[in-house]
């Protein structure tokens, strides 16, 4: 991601209602995890997940991150993960398997999608799971994409057929932040139509007024994924495992 947007990001992504309430979803799929799992989260920026899974107790040693940033492996040691590695998330070359691998908002970076997916299939242990967050649906594609250096946005389909290319058995997928979708494909189509999107370097990473209003409507959505899947939404994911 370019310098500034990075820059922002890291200011925010503890308290910003997008980050906090997808923080709060995998925790609560990771609710019945066993507290020794080992875990990887790809693409950790500043370790806060890490450091949540820490607050629900789990172990500590057992807690890896990897991120390209090394402004962002920097902030991860100082919030005390010391398992923390810059490193390319097409060729993460740790030498463990995991037990739960999670990837936010990260395969979308990464040019060689299907490589990445082969590299982490190769670390997931047998009995582990992964969980895979993209954005979705590229008529959603905006300057946020662009200056979040994205190379593409995903539809459901493609992202269960990358996923099983490489030989993930999918477990669940659904979409994410359906709330949000209508206002901002809308107002995406306007900006596109009228040539008129605001070009700043932050993208749409703002926090305002709204910030809790919208953080409690995704704790409701993420209450809905517990019984079924949404059928439309801003991001999608894929549940999966080696068998």
């Amino acid at each position: 991601m370019e310098a500034q947007f990075e820059e922002r990001y890291h200011e925010i992504e503890k308290t910003h209602f997008w980050f906090k309430a997808r923080r709060d979803y995998i925790k609560q799929l990771l609710k019945n995890t066993p507290k020794d799992a080992k875990i990887l989260d790809i693409g950790c920026s500043s370790g806060i997940l890490l450091n949540e899974l820490q607050d629900e107790g789990f172990a500590l040693k057992n807690l890896f991150g990897v991120d390209f940033s090394e402004k962002a492996i920097a902030n991860c040691k100082a919030n005390g993960i010391e398992n923390a590695f810059v490193m390319d998330a097409q060729h993460i070359t740790l030498p463990q398997q995991f037990d739960i691998i999670i990837a936010s908002d990260c395969l979308e970076h990464l040019q060689e999608d299907e490589s990445a997916l082969q590299n982490w299939y190769n670390l997931l242990d047998e009995q582990g799971k992964i969980y895979v967050f993209v954005p979705a649906h590229m008529s959603l594609w905006s300057y946020h994409d662009e200056v979040n250096l994205h190379y593409r946005r995903y539809s459901k389909k493609e992202l269960i057929s990358k996923m099983q290319s490489v030989g993930f058995k999918i477990k669940k997928s659904s979409f994410w932040n359906a709330a949000l979708f209508p206002p901002v494909y809308l107002l995406r189509k306007f900006a596109s139509f009228s040539r008129k999107a605001t070009k700043e370097t932050t993208g749409d990473l703002k926090l305002h007024w709204t910030n809790p209003v919208l953080y409690s409507l995704l704790r409701v959505e993420n209450k809905i994924l517990s019984h079924t899947n949404l059928p439309f939404g801003i991001s999608t994911f894929c549940i999966a495992s080696k068998r």
